[in-house]
């Protein structure tokens, strides 16, 4: 199994790799590289690399100018400011014309702690996934954050990763199937299934585990992409265990709780619970004590798992 590392590391690195191999690759950044990690990619291809200062608007305008070149530019910044500050542009000269446009959004949900909930982006799943054309990924570690990028590479439109910056474990592997759209099942149970994306997999295993000791067989799913989404799996899963819940470190309102919900309504009678950020803002905390503050723990989730069940 690899190394902790932070997500935000994994997709600098993977930047780098990606930019020797294609240089139609070019970066963007609004003078956050050494947060979220383009400073790996500057390093080594300064040329390619642009820094537009706060100017995140700006930075998706001539974004969208690159791709429309020929160019693939991935733009990073904060994901509070790409979806939030930037969504005109994203929407129109972006995502309404299909240019080719990735985005490697750090520093996203609760875990970025101390900065608050001025900073903490709990609503930009929500904000992407009602664009038409666009994708999502949401990986859940190293490994996957690398396989999103070089995803998102191959993909003509636009492409949204969301990346997180806490250290984390490493729960996938090498050999473990990316394929945007499709779901994996982590562990397969016949009692409940819960589906979690990015940092809350981890929690969502544990959480299983637990539930384990009380007799009760947990399937574990990671979406690792949101949209398009693997309504598949989700119709799947809800027949073969008839109870879901979904975890993400996001609003309950617009992210994967809502997506699933969507499939669900008028196709199952499955039980049903989203645990998430229950239409609130966040609030400054290190990650760990967010994390409990606002339910997204293993003993929560498996709490939560027991009640509706029972």
């Amino acid at each position: 199994m690899s190394e902790s590392k932070s997500l935000r590391v994994a997709y600098g690195e993977a930047l780098a790799e990606l930019g020797a191999k294609n240089d139609k690759i070019v970066v963007m950044d609004a003078d956050l590289s050494h947060a979220t990690m383009t400073s790996i990619f500057a390093a080594k291809y300064p040329d390619r690399f642009y820094n537009f200062g706060l100017a995140e608007v700006n930075m998706m305008g001539a974004a969208a100018g690159f791709a429309h070149s020929g160019l693939i530019p991935f733009a990073s910044t904060f994901a509070i400011f790409g979806t939030g500050r930037a969504y005109e542009q994203i929407r129109n000269s972006i995502s309404y014309v299909n240019a080719n446009v990735k985005f490697g959004l750090s520093h996203s949900g609760l875990s970025v702690g101390e900065d608050g909930g001025s900073h903490q982006s709990i609503e930009d799943i929500a904000l992407m996934r009602v664009l038409p054309g666009m994708t999502i990924f949401v990986p859940c570690d190293p490994i996957e954050t690398k396989k999103a990028v070089f995803a998102a590479c191959e993909i003509n439109g636009p492409v949204y990763i969301r990346v997180a910056r806490p250290v984390v474990e490493t729960i996938t592997r090498e050999e473990t199937p990316f394929i945007p759209g499709k779901a994996n099942i982590m562990k397969d149970g016949s009692d409940i299934c819960i589906m979690a994306i990015g940092l809350m997999l981890t929690e969502a295993l544990k959480a299983a585990d637990i539930l384990a000791t009380e007799g009760i067989h947990t399937s574990v799913v990671n979406f690792h992409t949101i949209k398009p989404f693997d309504t598949e799996c989700v119709l799947k899963m809800a027949e073969q265990c008839g109870a879901v819940v979904t975890v993400e470190e996001h609003s309950i309102i617009g992210g994967l709780g809502s997506a699933v919900a969507e499939v669900l309504a008028g196709n199952s009678c499955a039980k049903f619970m989203r645990v998430g950020i229950q239409d609130k803002f966040g609030k400054s905390g290190k990650p760990a004590d967010l994390f409990a503050a606002y339910g997204l723990t293993a003993e929560n989730i498996a709490a939560q798992c027991k009640f509706l069940i029972k």
